[in-house]
């Protein structure tokens, strides 16, 4: 039991290698905008294209990655899309006109939509009342990568040219596959479920299309649904429009720049965590508990943005306080939302849904930044963040509401589903 719970552990390490390594990789090129735009005389718009085929790509085969997990087995899934992440990459660092740098960056988006397996997968190692905490450990890897792409961008890129940067990047997609296809052990489809606790072995349980519709009768699934259309709002338009915002409308040179957002990333990074385990802590009181969590980042992390964000120019300091306590907040749904997919979605079909609610996700992923270009042309930065971050967190908060009314019932619902099952696997057993 021990050596499964290390081993459980040693599966973690290597997801968040993945996923640290993965996002580095994909969130690289907006570093490298500069020496990219240079070297093949290309326009924001024409930029802008790059990052929109690749973002178009991952959204349209989400449906599809978690279809093929929920059927065939996750870790040599994962493998593959590790592969595939580093042979793209290196393609496109093989390149030399524009056109095709498009189509071979549009072709890195295909593993970009992987993420599925790996949570469902995770969530047959660790039972109901941890899987939070393990998803926000796992997430603090997406900030960190995008700390550590742009340090690669802006030391090593000048150093050795753009280029060689995917080279290396790319080559670790490679040497993690192998890692991933042979450290990873697949698990039996709800292994991890407390009905299950004890028995060695169990039915593999099979993807059904009927187990798929049921999934979204469930009246928890259509608020996690609206809200993951409206949450990732702010985080797009953050992501895209805050450093600009610092440096041309609070007077932010490069170094303060910095100074400033590399530890509020950290903070937030940390925020994923102290999310994913406030969450955990909650549930086993109330099966509320990680939409109770969710509901207090999106409404404090409003809160504390738009006091950021109004705060005087001059007052740095308690810009900086205030967006720190802010970012701490932000993340704090995110690992407590996937936890809830698997809390109302038996295993067999566990991929399929949290692939759908990306899917969901991505809509508003590509809406935003347009939505906030608009708004910041029309009158400014400020307004743009401000108004789409309040908005979409104030429609997070009332569709978190809306779920506390059905969660309880759903997990009931699944909870005596496992149970029958468990009893059935218990009979066939002794027979």
């Amino acid at each position: 039991m021990k050596k499964q719970k290390r081993y459980r552990w040693q599966v973690v390490g290597i997801f968040f290698a993945f996923m640290l390594l993965h996002q580095t990789d994909k969130l690289l090129i907006g570093p490298l905008k500069g020496p990219i735009s240079d070297e093949f005389g290309i326009s924001n718009t024409q930029f802008g294209l790059i990052i929109s085929s690749a973002l178009i790509v991952s959204t349209i085969l989400y449906p599809v990655w978690g279809y093929l997990y929920d059927r065939y087995a996750r870790s040599k899934l994962l493998a593959l899309a590790s592969f595939i992440w580093g042979a793209t990459t290196w393609l496109s660092a093989l390149v030399r006109s524009y056109i095709p740098f498009v189509i071979t960056r549009a072709s890195t988006g295909v593993d970009d939509s992987s993420y599925p397996g790996l949570y469902s997968l995770i969530a047959d190692y660790f039972g109901p009342e941890e899987r939070s905490k393990v998803y926000g450990a796992l997430q603090i890897s997406q900030p960190i990568g995008y700390l550590v792409g742009m340090v690669l961008a802006l030391m090593l890129a000048p150093v050795i040219g753009w280029r060689k940067v995917f080279y290396i990047t790319g080559s670790l997609g490679l040497v993690l596959a192998v890692l991933i296809y042979f450290g990873v052990k697949e698990m039996p489809r709800g292994k991890a479920e407390p009905e299950f606790e004890g028995m060695e072995e169990i039915t593999q349980f099979k993807f059904s299309w009927q187990a798929a519709k049921e999934v979204f009768k469930k009246k928890t699934m259509w608020f996690v649904l609206l809200q993951g259309f409206a949450g990732v709002f702010p985080w797009n338009v953050i992501v895209y429009f805050f450093f600009d915002y610092l440096a041309k409308e609070r007077g932010y040179d490069e170094t303060s720049v910095l100074l400033t957002m590399v530890p509020i990333v950290l903070i937030l990074a940390g925020g994923y965590f102290v999310g994913g385990a406030l969450g955990d802590w909650l549930f086993k009181r109330t099966l509320k508990g990680r939409v109770i969590v969710s509901s207090l980042g999106v409404i404090m992390g409003a809160i504390f943005l738009f006091f950021a964000m109004n705060s005087p120019i001059e007052s740095r300091t308690a810009f900086f306080i205030l967006m720190a306590v802010a970012a701490l907040f932000m993340p704090f749904s995110s690992p407590n939302v996937i936890s809830t997919v698997y809390d109302v979605t038996v295993p067999e079909v566990r991929s399929t849904a949290q692939a759908v609610e990306y899917f969901i996700e991505n809509g508003g992923a590509a809406l935003a930044p347009l939505m906030a270009g608009i708004i910041a042309d029309a009158t400014s930065m400020h307004n743009a963040i401000l108004t789409i971050s309040l908005i979409a967190w104030g429609l997070s908060f009332i569709f978190y509401t809306g779920a506390m009314f059905f969660i309880d019932g759903d997990i009931g619902s699944l909870r005596k589903q496992m149970a029958a099952r468990a009893a059935d696997e218990k009979a066939r057993q002794a027979a």
